[in-house]
């Protein structure tokens, strides 16, 4: 059935309640107290932050898009982390032009798993190369639900992207529906799975996740920076059962979700979410200057001691989240395909 359909969306749900006990136990609780996100927020010198911005259909003409990308150059000497931008295929060249020499990388939005022929329209990731690329979004919430991408598809471009040696942004998350029933962490833990098939941990290296909350996405709804971090938490934990601690430590997990000027600085003082995927706002030079420019805030005054729940207590909160799930997929389900499931 179509990726958007009844039938596709409750199947979705269906295999997300079916692998919901391995998802859940793929890490374990993901809370911090306050005194332990400041300390390991001080300790990640070893991930650099990562300030995409992702132009989609925009800007409407070549000119516009030197323009821009001047804009961000000149707003790039003093960054700190890395920055890069994501441009639509025919800006490419001259748009990598204007980039070169300075600390912003050029990226771009999609590729094609071939190398060459008679698949009219399509680009492959020799074409991206040549013209300066650096790395290549795959599995974008757009992709997904406006062009019908699925798990397999961005699996395979992963891997494409991947070995031809370039950056893989893997973009997940959930939309507003799943996030409704509370599915954050399941979602991201099945598209995690299925979109790094076959990726060791060694090709790691050239993995960042961008975590995109698909309700979030050119709404002006931000999560907070508590939720965008559980979140963060959580993936991070997925990393270490799925691969290693080593891996998950040095994994770069952006936030993505109308991240703005004035919503960057709080999302960036979390210790797992180390950059950001931005979307309308890398349009407009002076914003994603100032959110290339983020400012690391001071957390060492913030309140220190919150006490951890009994064992006991924590294993009643989680049984009865866990039930709520699975009786609101349930009944999601029935409603989809008008019976009770």
């Amino acid at each position: 059935p179509p990726p958007s359909s009844p039938a596709s969306m409750g199947l979705k749900l269906l295999v997300a309640l079916a692998a919901f006990s391995g998802a859940s136990a793929f890490a374990p609780s993901t809370s911090v107290l306050p005194s332990a996100r400041r300390s390991v927020r001080a300790s990640l010198a070893m991930r650099d932050s990562y300030m995409a911005g992702n132009w989609k259909l925009n800007p409407e003409s070549l000119d516009d898009a030197k323009a821009l990308a001047k804009e961000v150059v000149e707003a790039s000497s003093d960054m700190p982390g890395e920055s890069a931008v994501f441009v639509p295929f025919p800006y490419l060249g001259a748009v990598g032009d204007v980039l070169e020499g300075s600390k912003v990388q050029l990226g771009a939005q999609d590729c094609y798993i071939e190398a060459k022929g008679a698949y009219t329209g399509a680009v492959s990731m020799g074409m991206l190369k040549s013209t300066g690329v650096k790395a290549v979004l795959a599995g974008h919430s757009e992709r997904r639900s406006i062009f019908g991408e699925d798990d397999d598809t961005i699996n395979k471009k992963v891997l494409t992207i991947i070995e031809s040696g370039l950056d893989c942004i893997l973009c997940i998350g959930e939309t507003q529906e799943e996030y409704d029933m509370d599915l954050n962490n399941e979602v991201c833990a099945l598209q995690l799975a299925k979109g790094l098939q076959g990726v060791s941990e060694e090709m790691l290296s050239k993995v960042i996740i961008a975590y995109e909350p698909v309700w979030a996405i050119g709404t002006g709804k931000v999560a907070t920076p508590e939720i965008a971090e559980s979140v963060h938490a959580y993936i991070r934990s997925w990393f270490t059962k799925a691969y290693s601690k080593k891996a998950a430590e040095a994994m770069r997990i952006q936030y993505g979700g109308s991240v703005t000027p004035e919503s960057v600085d709080e999302l960036m003082a979390q210790p797992n979410i180390d950059g950001a995927l931005v979307g309308g706002a890398s349009l407009v030079g002076e914003k994603f200057a100032r959110i290339m420019n983020y400012k690391a805030l001071d957390t060492a005054a913030a309140p220190v001691e919150e006490k951890a729940a009994p064992v006991e207590q924590k294993a009643a909160l989680v049984e009865e989240k866990n039930g709520g799930k699975r009786t609101a997929i349930k009944e999601f389900w029935g409603k989809l395909v008008g019976s009770s499931a």
